[in-house]
């Protein structure tokens, strides 16, 4: 079991890593911006699930090994450019027609899940950040470490839901109040292609950072 201080200290740590801007953070609030709160919600959904999956990852020893791995860097970081450029032309797309229009159905929010979900599972950053900060909050002296990982990927999970779900749904809130209408729904399509875009070039110029 983890400790109540040590559960305390990380939730703050999550918090404050929730609270810094980042790709996740820009994901989700051009998400929530362009598909309202259903949409920012979808979104913070696949980001948990692909925390959860890296939790699990990190715990087992998988990540370790894929970190130790020179090219796994690289392969992560330009099969996420193209799949976030991918998302980028998809936005464009919808953006031109009148479903742009519409809000997060149930087939759109599995899809903006999906988004989040390999969104965050190809930023190799990601799998080097839960290899470095989860053992951080790991004791041998209260049970197995692997254990203890999974239970903090558990909690993070469930700390990004609600954070990213908030976080969104007060962009999409703010994006519907400031505009209506077809032509501000094909705006915020172009706003949320822009930042897949963005996303994709930081990903092309990441340098893999040192692991020690």
């Amino acid at each position: 079991m983890i400790a109540a201080t040590t559960l305390g200290l990380f939730l703050l740590a999550v918090l404050a890593l929730l609270a810094s801007p980042g790709p996740n953070m820009a994901f989700i609030l051009a998400q929530g911006a362009a598909h309202g709160p259903r949409g920012a919600f979808a979104g913070a959904v696949g980001i948990a699930l692909a925390d959860l999956v890296l939790a699990l990852a990190a715990a087992s020893g998988v990540a370790a090994l894929m970190a130790a791995w020179a090219p796994a860097f690289d392969l992560l970081r330009w099969a996420g450019a193209a799949y976030l450029v991918w998302l980028g032309v998809q936005a464009l797309r919808a953006g031109s027609g009148a479903a742009a229009a519409q809000g997060a159905g149930p087939w759109r929010g599995l899809h903006i899940a999906r988004m989040g979900f390999f969104h965050t599972l190809m930023n190799p950053k990601a799998l080097l950040f839960f290899v470095v900060f989860l053992p951080q909050f790991a004791h041998p002296d209260r049970g197995p470490v692997s254990v203890q990982m999974v239970q903090l990927g558990a909690v993070m999970a469930l700390v990004s839901l609600a954070f990213n779900t908030s976080l969104g749904s007060a962009a999409g809130l703010v994006a519907r109040r400031m505009a209506a209408g077809e032509g501000s729904a094909r705006l915020r399509q172009r706003l949320l292609a822009s930042v897949m875009f963005g996303l994709a070039l930081r990903l092309l110029v990441m340098a893999r950072p040192a692991v020690a």
